[in-house]
């Protein structure tokens, strides 16, 4: 059983070694332990000092991409390596990494296929009240979207099974965490979550440069999202309320013309009958992207299995005789 836990690193050459220092050397039922550095463009020397720090694998980008495109890429290239688990956490030392053990376990056991850490809400002391708040409450609006019982949906501390990675597919261009909930939900994998620890901020997050900033990144990450595996469900809602609001003004029309006073009151009708036709053609859209959506879940298991023969291809030729 080998287990690859990668870091996803911009510009942390003053956390990586602290980082690295805390991950555990052994773990029972865990064969093989190696560490891989994803380097999104730094240049304050991330790269020499995780070589010289002995990382088994750097994955390098040219130049800045994000940290969903870097945590992409370090899935993708830990599957390459053969890991069967993958674990994720991050360069500025936020997550303690003694509590690894804690994460693979349940993936190890059979029990899951992602893990995440719950950094303990109002009771994590290493955040403003403020920010545990929204912590809170955001992962219970993500729980509730998703159907899964995750406490910290935006905690990054995460094990993930190989089967598990092989199907995730990130797409968005702001953070993988709320994405991979929701394809983990649309995909029925089994997710848990397990209290973990945190260390004290070494440095000011680099994803959001604001509270207002990333309330509006996240929550727009939420709806395209969840509107690409979940369209029925939102143009319905959407298309049934643009319904309701159009047979308000047409049932008001109705009566005044029943009372014989239609003629002041057209614009009513004018305007029930736009929302109709309006909510109506939502509807339509639902249908059409929903069928949208069973070919993109049709590719997606597509590319799995081609995945999963090509791993058994390379297999069966490294056991081969030379």
């Amino acid at each position: 059983m080998k287990l690859i836990i990668q870091i996803p690193c911009f510009n942390e050459a003053n956390n990586l070694e602290s980082v690295i220092d805390d991950l555990p050397s052994k773990i029972s039922g865990i064969d093989n332990i190696e560490i891989l550095v994803i380097d999104d463009g730094s240049t304050d020397g991330t790269v020499a000092l995780a070589k010289r720090l002995g990382v088994q694998h750097i994955v390098s980008s040219n130049k800045n991409k994000g940290l969903a495109h870097t945590f992409h890429l370090g899935l993708e290239a830990c599957i390459k390596h053969k890991a069967d688990i993958i674990v994720n956490t991050d360069g500025d030392n936020q997550y303690n990494g003694l509590d690894i053990p804690k994460l693979v376990e349940p993936i190890l056991a059979n029990r899951a296929d992602i893990v995440v850490g719950d950094r303990g809400g109002y009771n994590n002391k290493h955040f403003s009240f403020f920010k545990r708040t929204l912590q809170v409450f955001g992962s219970y609006i993500i729980s509730k979207a998703t159907g899964l019982d995750v406490k910290d949906s935006v905690s990054g501390f995460r094990a993930i099974s190989r089967s598990a990675a092989q199907q995730i597919n990130i797409v968005s261009e702001f953070s993988y965490t709320i994405e991979m909930l929701i394809q983990a939900s649309a995909k029925k994998l089994n997710v848990i979550s397990i209290p973990i620890r945190t260390n004290k901020k070494t440095r000011e997050s680099r994803l959001f440069s604001s509270i207002p900033h990333f309330l509006r990144m996240s929550i727009s990450t939420l709806i395209r999202i969840y509107t690409m595996y979940k369209p029925l469900r939102v143009f319905f809602v959407v298309g049934s309320i643009m319904t309701v609001a159009g047979l308000m003004p047409i049932v008001r029309f109705l009566y005044f013309f029943m009372i014989g006073s239609g003629d002041g009151h057209i614009q009513s009708l004018l305007l029930g009958s736009t929302l109709l036709i309006l909510g109506f053609l939502t509807l339509i859209v639902g249908f059409v992207a929903d069928l949208v959506s069973f070919n993109r879940k049709l590719m997606e298991k597509l590319l799995y299995r081609i995945e999963k023969l090509e791993e058994r291809l390379a297999n069966d030729e490294s056991k081969m005789p030379k």
